[in-house]
């Protein structure tokens, strides 16, 4: 039937439908890139020149303790769990997981920005302070730059995420049914002893007073 202004009338739902399809797309490049920014967070991003001029940590004699970045590894762990919880939660939960989840991503971002301004004078101090001498020429990895686009293209699923978890399907109340089983055993359990303490006292258990 034709609306006055001779378009199509819309379908109950229709504009959910779009909505709704994007619920495994966003879900797996969240899940990648977090995936991703954690690997490369808990490699080493800084090292020193190859002979073929590239950066490699395979050839690093900076010391571990500052070609890692530890909190850049630590954030990428919570953005990954974010996106965990957000698949098996619902209604409010689900929506606070979705806002966690880009707080992460941007926090990412932000660690990495600052990985790359503070590293390498904290790397060169640290080699100096335990070796007596300064330390060699030092550059980012490719794990760093790894993590630097996974974090960057982390926010793009997260946002979306935001803005169209209410219109994603959710995982069925039937799951829920072991936990409402067992709360439930413990009235059943003493509804049958009722029944026996009124047979012990001569009582018909089947009479009901009216309603």
């Amino acid at each position: 039937m034709a609306e006055p202004g001779g378009g199509p009338a819309d379908a109950p739902g229709q504009g959910e439908r779009p909505a709704r399809g994007t619920f495994a797309p966003v879900v797996v490049r969240g899940l990648a890139s977090a995936g991703l920014a954690a690997v490369a967070s808990a490699k080493p991003w800084l090292g020193t020149p190859s002979p073929s001029g590239a950066t490699s940590d395979s050839s690093m004699t900076a010391l571990d303790a500052g070609t890692h970045y530890p909190l850049a590894s630590a954030v990428s762990l919570v953005l990954l769990a974010a996106w965990g919880v957000l698949l098996v939660t619902r209604g409010r939960v689900r929506r606070f997981f979705a806002v966690l989840a880009l707080v992460a991503a941007v926090g990412l971002v932000v660690t990495v920005v600052t990985a790359y301004f503070t590293m390498p004078d904290s790397a060169s101090g640290s080699y100096a302070e335990l070796l007596g001498r300064s330390a060699p020429d030092t550059g980012f990895t490719g794990w760093f730059w790894t993590a630097a686009v996974a974090s960057v293209v982390a926010v793009v699923p997260a946002a979306l995420a935001v803005r169209l978890v209410p219109t994603w399907p959710e995982m069925g109340t039937r799951y829920d049914a072991p936990a409402a089983a067992a709360s439930a055993a413990p009235e059943t359990a003493e509804t049958d002893l009722d029944l026996w303490h009124a047979l012990d006292e001569g009582r018909d258990p089947t009479d009901r007073p009216p309603s």
